[in-house]
């Protein structure tokens, strides 16, 4: 399975996982509820992104998604966020968490297996340590 794969399903289930909780009440909670709601969307394209176009841009916004939707949570469950104060309880909870700790790290794999040949795929000219008869 490629990784790609398993950060677009990781960010995903954490959509996934954040629309259900707004379907489940947190719709009505200010600033939180229609941040669940902008997270499910972006996740969902994050994900159709890493499935469709082979470019560092996507694993980079997986990253991005599983750091700040993780350490969103972190911050609810120790000083509070938007007046939300939330704890380490849950299917729901463990599920997201566990989730976003995968896009982070299967984002992070992507970034390191294809940042190489990115590199390579560009003109020789350009090549780190490289000269051309352009020089």
């Amino acid at each position: 399975m490629s990784m790609r794969l398993l950060a677009a399903v990781a960010v995903l289930v954490s959509a996934a996982m954040h629309l259900y909780l707004w379907f489940e009440g947190y719709r009505d909670v200010d600033i939180i509820g229609p941040a669940f709601l902008l997270n499910a969307f972006g996740g969902a394209v994050i994900a159709v992104l890493l499935l469709v176009w082979r470019h560092l841009i996507p694993p980079l916004l997986a990253v991005g998604f599983g750091l700040s939707t993780l350490g969103a949570f972190i911050l609810s469950t120790t000083v509070g966020l938007f007046g939300v104060e939330e704890s380490w309880e849950g299917w729901e909870v463990w599920t997201a968490a566990i989730s976003e700790m995968a896009a982070v790290v299967f984002g992070a794999l992507v970034l390191l297996r294809e940042r190489p040949l990115a590199l390579r795929g560009q003109p020789e000219h350009h090549a780190p340590g490289r000269r051309s008869h352009l020089d």
